[in-house]
């Protein structure tokens, strides 16, 4: 990932993308299964359904609790914002309205097989790193671009760990 200069008013993103040698219809069910992404993630440590929630759909709502050395432990409450089976699973981290972070998985079936990305755009609501970036105004640049290669990194290795699951 190349220096970007944002700052967190500017909701940056970053992409990850990998070819899946299988259909959508066998890469679906390990994006969107909540419960699961702990095998996939090194942050995310456990998840599971609230409010009667059983699977993914639009308005259903999980709980997310991450680990991060620097960061800490914490808890968070998502909402699923899509979920357009075999094509698109994303969900708000915190308010719907104004979350922390929105995070989203998109599938193209191509070549006999899925291009899988995974996405995530910080902001506008308050995180984290939001602390951070108060304690240290003038180093908020380098802030939010060091979260954006952990986000990178780790976005990396969950759709390698997908991959390699969907594949064996």
């Amino acid at each position: 990932m190349e220096w970007t200069g944002a700052r967190y008013a500017d909701r940056p993103t970053v992409e990850v993308t990998t070819w899946v040698a299988a259909v959508p219809e066998r890469v679906w069910p390990l994006v969107s299964d909540v419960t699961r992404m702990p095998e996939f993630s090194e942050e995310l440590q456990s998840a599971h359904w609230v409010g009667g929630a059983r699977e993914p759909v639009v308005g259903a709502r999980f709980v997310g609790r991450n680990r991060h050395d620097a960061l800490g432990e914490w808890e968070t409450t998502c909402t699923v914002l899509s979920c357009d089976p075999g094509r698109e699973f994303s969900w708000a981290v915190g308010d719907p309205a104004e979350p922390s972070a929105v995070w989203r998985f998109a599938l193209e079936p191509g070549d006999g097989g899925t291009t899988l990305s995974q996405w995530i755009r910080m902001g506008p609501g308050r995180s984290g790193l939001s602390f951070a970036i108060d304690a240290m105004p003038e180093k908020e640049q380098k802030i939010v671009f060091v979260r954006l290669r952990e986000f990178e990194r780790g976005m990396t290795a969950t759709l390698e760990r997908i991959r390699q699951q969907v594949e064996a």
